[in-house]
């Protein structure tokens, strides 16, 4: 399947990304990738899409019309409003457009990210390895940049793997989009061919995709870090037992907390030699301001860091939006790992 896309709306943080680049930290450019990591990787089972590219897209959603040929579509992340010509969709889930359908994505009641994944990839550069858009770098995606009205992005060259199980699927045929393809003409009288409940593209059941997609509520676990003894015991107490809110300050390189506990209150002047960071770190500003970095973080940091949320946590933190609550609980580092294992599985 090829196909070409007009980007008719996009919200704030719209952008091109896969899983990213990693091991560039040295020279200056943190890994991108997908900020909700696992809601990147369902859209991607429900469009079939294995590793290629995707649109992550903000609050605000996204609209664009095919122009030409046909595409699968796969979306999820968050909770936000589908349609496909006007007709409401089932969120998270896929369907086959041809050309002249207009896919629309809205804000929803939950969530700041959603994706958006396609039965081919995206026709960009690979810009050190990967597509995806580094805004703080200005490398990746197209241009470098966010995604606008009256972009066109060019999808090719389906990546559909050869030990997927709908290749051997002998009642599907030798092209297991034979009869999707056949559908084309019927989706200009009736609408988009929409995957029923419990299915998806090429095999992959909806409920394969959505298993992880619940995720459980509670506090932000996190491992102590670098620069916790900064900070004295009873800070130290106040900061696993106080609740932070998230900020409207946020965007893909970080996300400013409101202290309204003051835990950090009486911290000023918070300043380090500066030394690597990672994504998840929770860093104290010179002002007390704390702040957890985003995935397009900036390489060094000279604020201490108390703390670095665990990857298992991550994506649950970057979908909560401006005013939710939180709090943190730490946990070791062989229970972090095991946990990341445990996801992973």
């Amino acid at each position: 399947m090829t196909a070409t896309l007009v980007i008719e709306r996009a919200g704030p943080l719209t952008t091109i990304q896969d899983a990213g680049r990693f091991g560039y930290l040295a020279h200056g450019i943190s890994a991108s990738g997908p900020m909700d990591g696992s809601a990147y990787r369902r859209a991607g089972l429900l469009a079939g899409s294995g590793e290629a590219a995707g649109v992550e897209f903000s609050m605000l959603g996204v609209e664009l019309t095919v122009a030409e040929g046909e595409a699968v579509m796969g979306w999820d992340g968050g909770t936000f409003e589908v349609s496909i010509n006007g007709r409401t969709q089932s969120w998270p889930g896929s369907a086959l457009l041809a050309a002249g359908d207009r896919l629309s994505i809205s804000a929803g009641t939950g969530g700041n990210y959603g994706y958006l994944r396609f039965g081919g990839d995206i026709d960009v550069p690979v810009v050190i390895g990967s597509r995806a858009t580094s805004m703080r770098a200005r490398i990746g995606g197209l241009e470098g940049r966010v995604l606008r009205a009256g972009d066109r992005l060019a999808i090719v060259a389906d990546r559909l793997s050869a030990h997927h199980p709908a290749k051997h699927h002998a009642a599907l045929g030798p092209d297991p989009r034979a009869g999707a393809r056949a559908t084309v003409a019927a989706i200009r009288d009736r609408g988009p061919r929409v995957r029923p409940e419990g299915s998806a593209a090429f095999g992959v059941t909806l409920g394969d995709a959505a298993a992880g997609q619940q995720k459980t509520d509670g506090p932000i676990r996190f491992i102590w870090g670098l620069h916790a003894e900064v900070f004295s015991a009873e800070l130290r107490e106040k900061f696993v037992t106080s609740p932070f809110r998230i900020s409207s300050m946020m965007d893909r390189m970080g996300v400013r907390l409101r202290d309204e506990a003051r835990v950090f209150a009486e911290e000023r002047i918070l300043s380090l030699v500066s030394d690597p960071v990672v994504v998840g770190d929770i860093q104290i500003l010179g002002d007390g301001t704390p702040i957890v970095l985003g995935r397009d973080h900036q390489p060094t940091g000279g604020y201490p860091r108390i703390g670095t949320i665990i990857s298992a946590d991550l994506d649950r933190f970057f979908q909560l939006r401006p005013n939710a609550e939180l709090v943190f609980a730490p946990v070791g580092l062989d229970h972090a790992q095991a946990l990341l294992r445990s996801a992973i599985l």
